[in-house]
């Protein structure tokens, strides 16, 4: 029998082989003998005992759960009151604007609605406008837009990008801003009302500026032009979105809150990531600390229903929200927390049971007599 011969560089990864054509010898596919290619690199490798676990165990439960515990409490504190006035029940004061408005309707449609506050709102209100069943989060909708466009680029602002087709031109004239997006902006216009005992009515003022996000505000939004504050001869040679009623640079008679740099027209250029999302309209601000800032009593909203939402079969609603340290309303947070702590508390006392009952048990076992 003939032995076989051993070779360093074979273990190595290096074999010598028949050459094949042209004199190069053919490589092994074995990968290196190195402590990387071999996996034999050093690595902590913990041994989990009881020692280690169960201590681990409780300590995350004693810390999870007085964390959620707080979550929750400070959740449950805030005032939150959701009004849904998408108009699909006969009932409702928005039925008729609901049925009869569309993108083409070229008079607004209003209604009023009558609610009452039985406590009042003590901080700064921030009311929200919300919809369901639309999918910003669809990729064609989200690439709809040109970014460079809305950074106030002059060359963008003539030949917008073709990812805003179908909503790129109208009339062979560039559409600004174009895209989708930009297309089917939310533009209900809705007011505030405190009727008080005697039915008098008193405007509850809004705050429309500070909605945005600092840097989409300073930094994503510019109009073009620079420094020139005439908008519309900066705009003179586009064209409207084909749902707006008017132009970008009539959004606003506030120089610092008109045009692309318009705090309405950015939130909602911030796409949502699910199909039923809210998004900030106006901040109601709270005069001094002796009176709340919606006090009990009753109130109207009156809509202007410009949105309309039957094609996609979704919902609007209004919200007043007031906010905490941890940001507005959502129980979800502290009750994952209470729910984790628990279970580990829980798995904690079962493993010491366990421990306590068969640990000594195993151990005597292992003793030889």
């Amino acid at each position: 029998m003939m032995a076989s011969s051993y070779s360093a560089k074979e273990e190595d990864g290096h074999h010598s082989g028949p050459a094949g054509l042209g004199g190069a010898a053919i490589r092994n596919r074995k990968p290196d003998n190195t402590a990387f290619k071999q996996q034999r690199l050093p690595a902590w490798q913990p041994i989990l005992t009881a020692g280690t676990v169960l201590p681990a165990f409780f300590i995350i439960g004693l810390i999870f759960i007085p964390i959620g515990v707080g979550l929750y409490v400070t959740s449950s504190n805030i005032r939150e009151l959701e009004i849904d006035y998408t108009g699909t029940d006969l009932s409702s004061p928005c039925f008729t604007c609901s049925q009869s408005f569309s993108w083409n309707s070229s008079t607004p449609c209003r209604c009023v609605l009558f609610f009452s506050l039985d406590q009042p709102f003590e901080s700064n209100v921030f009311m929200y406008y919300g919809l369901s069943n639309f999918y910003q989060n669809h990729r064609r909708y989200v690439k709809s837009r040109d970014d460079s466009q809305l950074n106030g680029d002059e060359r963008s602002l003539k030949e917008p990008s073709k990812e805003c087709e179908p909503y790129r031109t109208n009339e062979n004239k560039p559409i600004a801003p174009c895209g989708a997006i930009a297309n089917s902006m939310f533009n209900d216009t809705l007011d505030l009302f405190y009727i008080d005992p005697n039915g008098t009515k008193t405007q509850i003022p809004f705050i429309k500026k500070g909605i945005a996000w600092w840097t989409d505000k300073h930094v994503k939004f510019r109009n073009p032009g620079g420094s020139n504050l005439n908008l519309t001869a900066v705009f003179k040679d586009t064209a409207k979105p084909v749902n707006w009623h008017k132009a970008v640079y009539e959004l606003d008679t506030d120089s610092e809150n008109n045009g692309f740099i318009n705090e309405d027209f950015i939130v909602w250029m911030r796409t949502a990531a699910l199909p039923t999302f809210r998004k900030l309209y106006r901040i109601i601000q709270k005069k001094n600390n002796m009176t709340p800032t919606l006090p009990r009593g009753n109130y109207s909203l009156e809509v202007t229903y410009n949105y309309p939402v039957r094609s996609f079969e979704g919902r609007k609603r209004v919200i007043f929200s007031t906010i905490s340290w941890m940001g507005g309303k959502n129980p979800f947070l502290g009750i994952a927390y209470m729910t984790v702590g628990s279970i580990c508390f829980f798995l904690g006392v079962v493993l010491l049971f366990i421990h306590h009952k068969y640990g000594n048990r195993n151990n005597g076992s292992d003793i030889p007599s």
